[in-house]
This record gives structure tokens, sequence and C-alpha cells, in this order.
């Protein structure tokens, strides 16, 4: 489960890093006019995923 986390977090990123440099949203070309619901969708499984993330920072476990 931590590591499809940590792919849509990873998706994410990508993504806001490919807006911030080159104002070219990675979802929204694939997933374009026709699929909005489909982006919209897709945004928020990232965004829970990224909010779930957010525990990683407090797990004792796997600290270094």
């Amino acid at each position: 489960m931590k590591k499809l986390i940590l792919i849509l977090m990873i998706i994410g990123g990508i993504n806001w890093g490919l807006i911030g440099f080159f104002n070219f949203n990675l979802v929204s070309w694939i997933f374009g006019g026709n699929l909005a619901v489909v982006s919209r969708i897709i945004y928020a499984v990232v965004g829970l995923a990224s909010l779930y993330g957010i525990s990683f920072l407090f797990d004792s476990r796997h600290r270094a």
C-alpha cells in the first residue's frame, strides 16, 4: 500500500513540476477535454494519497 501511495505522490509531483517549469499539465493532456471527469478523479486520488503520505513523516518504524 505504501508503494502505491508513493507512486501516486511521485506522479503528482512530476505533474506539478511540469506545470511549474513548462506550463504543461500531463494529466489534462492525457485525459483532456472529453474526459475532464477522469482528470478530476485522478487529481482527487493523488491528493488523497498525499494526505495519507503525511503519516509517513510520523512513522517511527522507518526513521533513519
